[in-house]
């Protein structure tokens, strides 16, 4: 719930809370499905913009999601967790 001075609310339409386990699994989909190594917060943005596809008013439409964590700065977190020795 951390909320910085700078922010400004006026160049976003809103925020959307990725859960954890939901992050993991979109960084591992994306190393599985796309060859993507993605971090963790990329895996949240993957996730965010699925849940956004699904809305009514986004049929037919692209989706642009940008992915800024790159997964080799994840290999000793919970990403890569009973993969990696």
């Amino acid at each position: 719930n951390f909320v910085p001075a700078i922010l400004d609310r006026k160049i976003y339409d809103e925020v959307i809370d990725v859960k954890t386990d939901d992050a993991v699994k979109y960084a591992k989909r994306a190393a599985a499905e796309e060859g993507i190594l993605a971090g963790i917060s990329s895996g949240a943005a993957l996730w965010a913009g699925s849940e956004v596809a699904k809305r009514s008013e986004f049929a037919g439409k692209n989706i642009v999601v940008l992915l800024a964590s790159y997964g080799e700065r994840y290999l000793s977190t919970i990403l890569f967790e009973g993969l990696v020795d």
